[in-house]
């Protein structure tokens, strides 16, 4: 089974200079990964003649596709396909249809054309021509002497569709074999941990093979197989998927596509339980990060911000003593903000979050209290009535100890429940 490599070269001195972030070649990659194509290297060029094709030169002794994004505009520094007519020793060639594609954008956009459109109707002679339903600029496919290059448009709206609806079925055809990956998804422990415990799996698995990523809070575990197709790829994902789950059992909350916030929110729905959140120093993020889930309304209730002690006692009741014996960042406030969100919602479930973020605000040890350090985070939760807490100490960003906060919360509760109503079965 002859596997087939690509590279991926993206075009535009903008990207080099940073101005725009490069989100076709991720996006190329894991359309790529997934045809059973192999991509062992990305490069970014400027918008140079000499150096495009010296890139090309160099692309095509590792690989058998080059697929480039970019440089098919109209202005003097667009010249991504008159570099690759020069390569293949073409000459480029108007192409009727492009053209009138082209004026009929502009009629509908209430554009003019000028006389610099015109050469985007031109294409190498002999090429596949890929036309643009989203924009002006077609791409093209030319393939020669056992290589293949794919020339799409940079901006990701006409690049994207016309990759799936063209470049898509034609290297289908193409590969002889198929790459399918199934990510596991974890929470509630750290990526050296699981990678420790399956290290000797990991050596051993050729096909397929298993790889962990580490996320903010999460872990990932990619299990990619290949095989002449989906079918055959699955059944040997299949298994693997099966001894992990066993392994690790309730850190794993889901794969590909869920989230933690929507495994949350559909155990709620099922249970017809609703939620509130009341956040200090997350400012509101764990209340987003459920909002982003479509269906959340089902569940939310409302979500409190009482970034101060005077919010915290008129929104949500934390008594005055609390606050003055403990602090804001205590266990005994994070109860009380779990507790009278709880009541004042109306909810069977709430998380509230309260900590020192950062980068300043720590709090030396005084009166019998202990020092409270940055990344110093209480995490309340209140189910059906019972009121507990989970102390966490992070070491990250400003940014990251939110962020880690809100992932700490969201599965601090998932796994609450998952405790509760696995007592109440086996009773």
């Amino acid at each position: 089974m002859k596997e087939l490599r690509a590279e991926i070269l993206s075009i535009g001195t903008e990207i080099l200079l940073g101005n725009i972030v490069n989100t076709n070649a991720a996006y190329l990659s894991q359309e790529l990964a997934a045809l059973g194509i192999l991509v062992y290297h990305q490069e970014v060029v400027g918008d140079n003649p000499e150096r495009l094709e010296k890139a090309l030169t160099e692309s095509f002794v590792r690989a058998d596709i080059v697929i480039t994004t970019g440089g098919l505009g109209p202005t003097t520094d667009d010249l991504s396909k008159e570099t690759a007519a020069h390569y293949f020793g073409r000459k480029l060639v108007r192409d009727e249809k492009a053209l009138a594609d082209m004026r009929q954008m502009m009629e509908h956009s209430g554009r003019t054309m000028t006389p610099n459109n015109l050469k985007q109707a031109d294409l190498p002679e002999g090429a596949i021509p890929l036309y643009n339903q989203n924009g002006t600029a077609p791409g093209f496919i030319l393939e020669g002497n056992g290589r293949i290059l794919i020339m799409l448009p940079g901006p990701p709206s006409e690049m994207k569709p016309m990759f799936d609806e063209q470049v898509h079925p034609y290297l289908r055809q193409k590969s002889e074999q198929k790459l399918v990956s199934r990510t596991l998804h974890l929470c509630g422990i750290g990526e050296s941990a699981v990678e420790y415990r399956l290290k000797s799996r990991m050596d051993e698995l050729t096909n397929p093979t298993l790889a962990p990523y580490a996320k903010t809070g999460m872990v990932d575990l990619r299990i990619t197989a290949k095989a002449k197709s989906e079918e055959e790829a699955s059944a040997l994902i299949a298994p693997v998927e099966a001894e992990i789950r066993a392994q690790f059992g309730d850190f794993v909350f889901g794969a590909d596509e869920d989230t933690l916030e929507g495994v949350l929110i559909e155990r709620l729905a099922e249970l017809r339980y609703s939620i509130t959140t009341a956040e200090s120093c997350t400012g509101g993020l764990l209340a987003a990060r459920l909002v982003d889930y479509p269906g959340a309304s089902r569940v939310l209730k409302e979500g409190f911000i009482t970034y101060s002690n005077e919010a915290k006692e008129e929104l949500l009741g934390v008594s005055h003593d609390t606050l003055q014996t403990y602090g804001a960042v205590s266990s005994q406030t994070a109860m009380e903000m779990a507790q009278g969100a709880a009541e004042c919602a109306g909810a069977q479930a709430a998380i509230s979050i309260t900590g020192i973020a950062g980068p300043t605000g720590a709090v030396p040890a005084h009166d019998g209290q202990p020092e409270k350090p940055v990344g110093l985070v209480y995490i309340g939760y209140y189910l059906d009535g019972e009121v507990s807490y989970e102390e966490c100490r992070f070491q990250k960003s400003r940014r990251g100890n939110r962020e880690n906060a809100v992932v700490r919360g969201l599965n601090g509760l998932r796994m609450k429940m998952i405790e509760k109503f696995s007592q109440k079965t086996s009773q």
